[in-house]
């Protein structure tokens, strides 16, 4: 049977079985380096004889920049490679899971059902919640059923953080949302236990000894889509099934889970538009799709008391060397930020409220609050994708996705591009590994010489490009862009300045409350002009015409680049050249490193020749 169906099959019987072995289907980087961090660098393998391990002939360039980082993963793999992937030769790592399920479902069928004094499990990840978890309601009514406890577990691994450039605001908000999901659990007598696990290769046989120390034979746990992640997912399966135990691993994140949509042909869509008239239409035929997962229930004092008490002492660690804030980003995040999944739902709340029904008419204007801000708690897991289209829905009166408000349909659409990319990213993995989605465009010659300059700075907002300039300091402050800011930086960076995209991508995981793998490498692949559903290459924002149209009045610009402030009219966009060159220079505010026009032309001349298009 196809992929989808099996998906959906073993979803279906997870919900309806708790008392035998429940298996469902469900990064960066290659297996062979999915582990610790090396003291030296892997060796390069460019003398094979296999194109497939051959690195990519421009390879060098990409560790030079620090865009692989090599104490993780192996170097830029090849186009062959990708082709391989994109032809199937190669199985993603979706699908070696798929693999790992079926192979272990007849084994898994005959463990017992959890008896007394044997807790099931629940592994948390990105989905730090009690409401609507999916995986988390299935553990408790297996726990329920059988008169058992339940206990939640959380693995730090400051290595994943490394490896995937987690920003320091991401991880604060984590183990702060860690220390609310602690509190909900308690009250509920469910403990939640926090390791901190320094090599990551032996997270998933920390996992096994922790459920042998607990007499644990069930685990659950919902799935992330990275491939890092996929692969040890599949580890996981395989030593629950030669240790005597299950592992149920669950379709969460998603509204629609990857593998469910198809076009015409029997593909994957790589085009938003048509993926989301399926998305919607997937919905409007199966409801339960969307369907909010049961509440968890109150483990009884009796059965709770089965437990060491010793799990309920578990304490929330500290930020990791190299992940931590100085004392007044803390403050400054943490009222920005506040955590937890009831701080969540309140944001969802008061933006249903107040600002969707206008959303399709203020949402690209960076300084109108327009948007919901949600980002955060969705790529935390402190809000689900459900919970977000439901509210959304009961508060628009919407009585499908096609109904409601045109704030409420236009929104729906931006939460829609979020499972677009994870959908994205199961179907060519690669695109997580510094690789562009269309091959050809990892043979762009990118800016050298000052090179190094033009990308300083832009990082801290000193281009010269009033909007651009703003965009990248609300980063720094916030943790957050704007998301038309984050098209117009992104643009600027690989076609004003023709600096390699994937610096600019990992600056943002670097900085983002937000940053999510799939999400980040599908917006900068868009545009950049490499990833999927692009803008065409030949299309380059123009910063002084997106200023004008999405910030006329200059409040964003005036808000973040306050040397501009007291500029007045059109001159705030563009100072050097409207007749405001003294005031700015008396500001220190710089010239603009770039001539757009100039940097456009050469952007064009770079694209054209990996195309062959050259003029």
């Amino acid at each position: 049977m196809p992929a989808a169906t099996k998906r959906k099959a073993v979803n279906d019987s997870a919900s309806s079985n708790h008392t035998r072995a429940m298996t469902a289907k469900g990064t960066h980087g290659e297996a062979s380096t999915n582990g610790s961090k090396s003291s030296k660098k892997a060796k390069t393998t460019s003398s094979t004889s296999d194109p497939i391990r051959r690195p990519h002939p421009l390879h060098q360039a990409a560790e030079d920049n620090g865009v692989v980082l090599r104490q993780f993963y192996p170097p830029e793999m090849s186009t062959a490679r990708v082709n391989a992937y994109i032809k199937g030769d190669l199985p993603t790592p979706m699908k070696v899971l798929d693999t790992a399920v079926e192979e272990t479902a007849e084994q898994m069928a005959q463990v017992e059902a959890p008896a007394h004094g044997s807790p099931v499990v629940h592994y948390f990840k990105s989905d730090l919640r009690t409401k609507d978890n999916r995986a988390l309601s299935h553990a408790s009514k297996l726990a329920q059923d059988n008169s058992v406890p339940l206990v939640g577990l959380y693995i730090v691994s400051p290595q994943d953080w490394e490896a995937h450039n987690t920003a320091p605001v991401r991880v604060d908000l984590v183990l702060r949302t860690l220390s609310v999901l602690k509190e909900d659990l308690a009250k509920l007598n469910i403990p939640l236990y926090i390791e901190t696990v320094e090599d990551r290769k032996t997270i998933p046989r920390r996992v096994l000894e922790l459920m042998d120390e607990w007499g644990a034979r069930h685990l659950f746990a919902n799935l992330e889509y990275e491939p890092d992640e996929l692969r040890r997912e599949t580890k996981l399966v395989r030593l629950c099934a030669s240790q005597g135990k299950t592992m149920t691993v669950v379709h969460d994140t998603c509204a629609v889970p990857p593998g469910e949509l198809e076009s015409g042909s029997g593909k994957q869509y790589s085009v938003y538009t048509p993926w989301f008239r399926a998305w919607k239409q997937h919905i409007h035929d199966d409801e339960d799709v969307i369907g909010l997962a049961d509440d968890i229930a109150k483990v009884s004092d009796k059965i709770c008391g089965q437990l060491p008490k010793e799990l309920f002492k578990s304490s929330i660690p500290p930020a990791p060397e190299g992940k931590q804030l100085a004392d007044e980003e803390k403050d400054r995040f943490r009222d920005l930020w506040p955590a937890g999944e009831h701080q969540a739902l309140s944001r969802l709340e008061q933006f249903c409220e107040t600002r969707l029904a206008d959303y399709a008419d203020n949402r690209d204007i960076p300084s109108a609050g327009a948007t919901s801000a949600l980002s955060p708690y969705l790529a935390s897991g402190a809000l689900s994708a459900r919970t977000v289209i439901h509210t959304a829905s009961d508060r628009a009166n919407a009585s499908s996705l096609n109904g409601g408000s045109n704030g409420f349909r236009v929104w729906v659409s931006e939460v829609a591009w979020r499972d677009f990319y994870k959908h994205v990213l199961v179907g060519w993995p690669y695109m997580a590994m510094n690789k562009p989605f269309k091959a050809e465009y990892a043979s762009i010659e990118w800016a050298t010489g000052d090179a190094d300059a033009k990308y300083e700075a832009w990082t801290q907002g000193r281009t010269g490009y009033p909007l651009v300039d703003a965009a990248m300091r609300q980063l720094l402050h916030e943790g957050w862009m704007h998301n038309r800011s984050r098209m117009v930086v992104a643009s600027f960076l690989s076609k004003d300045l023709l600096v390699d995209w994937r610096r600019g991508e990992q600056w943002f995981m670097q900085h983002l409350v937000d940053g999510d793998v799939a999400s980040n490498t599908g917006g900068w692949g868009f545009s950049a002009s490499v990833g999927v559903d692009p803008q065409p290459y030949f299309r380059v924002f123009n910063p002084y015409r997106q200023s004008e149209r999405f910030d006329p009045d200059g409040e964003y610009i005036r808000q973040w680049v306050p040397e501009l402030a007291d500029i007045e009219g059109n001159a705030i966009h563009e100072p050097y050249a409207r007749g405001a060159a003294d005031q700015a220079r008396e500001a220190d505010y710089p010239e603009p490193i770039v001539v757009h026009k100039e940097a456009r032309e050469a952007a064009l001349t770079a694209y054209r020749r990996v195309l062959g298009k050259e003029q």
